[in-house]
């Protein structure tokens, strides 16, 4: 059985998370935050999440674990057959971790601490946005979902991805829901997945541990 080590907290961690619940794999949690001890041997660079596999190997990286789990258990797929689309599911994944979610996650520390943001650093973010919106505007169709009529795992992605991006945008102004047609209508559908809420309702039963561990670590 296949181990998914981190905190519910982190929307990296319920990236795959929510592939191997799509897919029925049957897993263990490991609630564990990055700073454990040991926890370098199973990410090298001290990131959330990491999986041990069935025969004790570890990987880490979230994009990498959605690969490794889309080889290991193929059934229902979430990566599209057509070699195209296949690699522009991967395009789409890659272009909303750079463009929404990395330039975001710089306003984290203002967002937890209510404290306002620099003027430059709020303006860096939205330059780089403003790169991402034009991305998802340019590949994504909604269809009902990212691709077309198949649920993908770029859908997991982008959906997971937004979650910081739109802690971000309470600081920025940038609302992504008026600038990407579509993209409201899409959330709400994944929103109302039975995962999607077991996913949610798990993070949320994380939120005063995970605040705890920020707390101590100040």
């Amino acid at each position: 059985m296949p181990t998914l080590h981190g905190f519910s907290y982190s929307n990296y961690y319920n990236i795959p998370k929510h592939a191997l619940l799509y897919k029925g794999v049957v897993f263990s949690e490991d609630l564990v935050y990055a700073s454990a001890e040991g926890y370098n041997k199973l990410s090298p660079a001290l990131k959330v999440p990491s999986l041990t596999t069935d025969s004790g190997q570890h990987l880490s990286e979230a994009a990498v674990l959605c690969e490794y789990i889309e080889d290991a258990y193929p059934e229902r797929s979430l990566f599209p057959t057509d070699t195209f689309t296949r690699n522009k599911n991967r395009q789409l994944m890659h272009m909303a971790e750079l463009y929404l979610e990395l330039p975001n996650r710089r306003l984290i520390p203002y967002s937890f601490s209510k404290q306002p943001a620099p003027e430059q650093l709020i303006a860096e973010v939205v330059a780089v946005v403003e790169r991402g919106i034009n991305c998802i505007n340019a590949l994504a169709t909604f269809k009902p979902w990212l691709v077309g009529t198949e649920f993908t795992m770029a859908d997991i992605y982008l959906y997971y991805v937004l979650t910081v991006a739109e802690l971000g945008g309470q600081i920025t102004g940038v609302d992504l829901n008026k600038r990407i047609p579509g993209l409201e209508e899409w959330r709400t559908a994944f929103t109302a997945d039975p995962i999607s809420q077991r996913v949610a309702a798990d993070k949320e039963a994380n939120r005063e541990g995970f605040f705890g561990y920020i707390k101590s670590r100040s």
